[in-house]
């Protein structure tokens, strides 16, 4: 198994720079839409064969060093009990939004074996497929991200629901936080006990919160996540705070292994206010990959340059790479990525 990208999340020295794509199993290749035709998006994710061919795909065609378990973050919210629904113009929707004391008592915590084995039995037959391969990260959604989903009753442009269920009712807001917390924490568990190597937290919406608001209504939420990970596994804890660098200063303190970052800060910037005890991965902009080789391979090695200083670097993308992306443009960055930081190491 090539480890390069564990070695890299634990600050070990590495042969070359590591690198996986954020929706890597995804729409930009034509083996994903080929499963994908079989039926809806959720069935995708509750077939744990079909599930588990999507999340191979990118490790074969592009060579990556991580496979990323294909799911989705919003899989454990239905089953606390909030019905969900892919919509083909309007993306993931709830359409009974949690609003209220009544709503908020409905939910229950999923036990991972039970209401949600269709995740870990695709993590099990991942583990024996990629067990000459990539190590496999598994993942869930940050408690602020994945409640905005559930009051907004779906995506938002400014969270206006969300932000005044926290001004307006903080102690209803603590505790649909406190519950999904809780979901959050025993559903990565179960991944980790199923076989995850290394586990991603996306807080892909905390961007729009001030930093004394991510301090009071997001952070300690994280926090609780990581602290109750990590008594029980010492595999690698990466957090990725989309559009987060205005609250880079709290989430180095949040006790993640690694934090992501996306293209919005200079990696050499972040890397210096990280420290040396916590790793990066990142940041390249997605859509950097529609520019002339050239121009891509400079911008490889501008983002490996910023990151020398860093205890470790996983290169990634700042956010998914994007269905328009070209799959052999994909695979010249894995290439570029691999050479270009295997020269520099000289």
């Amino acid at each position: 198994m090539r480890t390069e990208f564990l070695k890299a999340c634990k600050g070990e020295k590495t042969e070359y720079t590591p690198i996986w794509i954020m929706r890597q199993a995804g729409r930009y290749l034509p083996e994903y839409h080929t499963v994908r035709s079989k039926g809806t998006f959720l069935e995708l994710c509750k077939s744990p064969d079909r599930a588990a061919e999507v999340t191979l795909q990118p490790v074969d065609i592009l060579g990556v060093d991580a496979a990323i378990l294909f799911s989705d973050i919003l899989v454990p919210l239905e089953k606390m009990g909030a019905p969900l629904e892919f919509q083909e113009k309007r993306g993931p929707v709830f359409p009974n939004p949690i609003r209220d004391q009544a709503a908020v008592n409905a939910l229950g915590i999923p036990d991972p074996e039970e209401d949600l084995g269709y995740v870990m039995e695709t993590i099990r037959i991942l583990r024996k497929e990629l067990a000459d391969k990539v190590p496999l990260i598994g993942f869930s959604g940050a408690p602020f991200t994945l409640a905005t989903y559930l009051i907004e009753g779906g995506s938002s442009k400014n969270y206006l629901t969300t932000k005044r269920m926290m001004y307006e009712a903080p102690e209803l807001y603590s505790q649909l936080l406190d519950k999904i917390t809780e979901c959050t924490i025993v559903y990565l568990k179960g991944q980790a006990a199923a076989g995850a190597q290394a586990l991603q937290i996306f807080d892909s919406w905390v961007g729009v919160l001030a930093p004394c608001d991510y301090r009071e209504f997001a952070r300690p939420y994280v926090e609780r996540i990581i602290k109750a990970l990590k008594e029980v596994t010492d595999i690698p804890l990466i957090y990725f705070a989309n559009n987060g660098a205005t609250l880079l200063d709290q989430t180095r303190e949040c006790g993640a292994d690694v934090l992501g970052f996306d293209w919005r800060i200079e990696l050499d910037e972040a890397v210096r206010r990280v420290g040396p005890n916590i790793s990066i991965q990142g940041n390249m902009d997605p859509l950097a990959l529609f520019l002339p080789e050239d121009k891509l391979e400079a911008r490889v090695r501008r983002v490996l340059e910023q990151a020398k200083g860093a205890r470790g670097h996983i290169f990634n993308l700042g956010h998914g790479i994007v269905p328009e992306a070209s799959p052999a443009k994909a695979k010249l960055l894995v290439d570029l990525v691999h050479r270009i930081s295997r020269e520099m190491r000289g």
